[in-house]
């Protein structure tokens, strides 16, 4: 029988304004400002506190208004990770594993927060966000450079990480070349699939639109695809961090969610 976690819990991890909401949805929204949530999430499971990407940095809680980050895209923090952790009556300290879905800014924003972490990251993935060409991933090494000295396992390809059925490791590349999913198997609300970048929206997801970023274009559709038949097998729902309406249904801290 296939185990569960705990609980896990949603953090809000900023938000992300563009005046043109067509690099995610070529075609579509053309000129159109478009607002894309962002979350991080704390898995219970094992006696072990799992978080899964750490948001936008907390540093720009100081600019109400956001800060322009890379090609346009305005970051706002209106709460940050390290008060939510407070808020739960945890620490960065606490948590044994970290993982993100890539390494943008607005998932690796406060890596530096949680060093006892063990990193588990895709191969393809570390050699990207540590290489001579980072700017061509849109990746900003200031962001995630400490997570060197965390300990580290590389991965290639899906993982069960606790060999119980309860947290897979999905690899979904296309965005990135170590992008990944994550599957959860909750004891109340059942199975979920953490979509990440997979599509920055689910009219995107159902539509197979592809960010103009996208470092390969099939390899996103394939992935889309993964994720949808994985759903499909398991009865799970997909979340998708930056589809701001669906994040906005979701409980999030310091609600646990079971």
């Amino acid at each position: 029988m296939q185990e569960s976690v705990e609980k896990i819990c949603i953090l809000d991890g900023g938000l992300t304004r563009v005046e043109d909401g067509s690099i995610y949805s070529p075609g579509v929204s053309v000129g159109v400002p478009a607002t894309l949530s962002c979350n991080a999430y704390l898995i219970r499971h094992k006696a072990k506190w799992l978080l899964w990407d750490t948001g936008t940095p907390d540093a720009f809680y100081a600019h109400p208004g956001g800060k322009i980050v890379a090609d346009g895209m305005r970051a706002i923090v209106v709460r940050t990770i390290a008060a939510q952790f407070e808020m739960i009556g945890l620490s960065p300290d606490d948590v044994d594993i970290i993982m993100f879905w890539h390494a943008h800014y607005d998932h690796v924003g406060n890596s530096r927060l949680f060093r006892n972490a063990k990193w588990f990251v895709q191969q393809h993935e570390y050699e990207a966000m540590f290489g001579t060409q980072t700017d061509s991933f849109g990746y900003l090494p200031e962001f995630y450079s400490a997570m060197r000295d965390n300990e580290v396992e590389l991965l290639q390809g899906d993982c069960d990480l606790f060999d119980d059925g309860a947290i897979r490791l999905i690899h979904t590349p296309g965005l990135t070349p170590g992008h990944c999913s994550l599957f959860v198997r909750l004891p109340r609300t059942g199975p979920v699939i953490l979509g990440g970048d997979v599509a920055h929206n689910c009219l995107d997801l159902q539509y197979r639109r592809v960010p103009s970023f996208s470092t390969d274009r099939e390899a996103s559709v394939a992935s889309m695809r993964k994720i949808e038949e994985l759903a499909r097998k398991e009865g799970a729902r997909i979340w998708i961090n930056h589809d701001t309406m669906q994040s906005a249904t979701l409980p999030h801290a310091p609600a646990w969610i079971y």
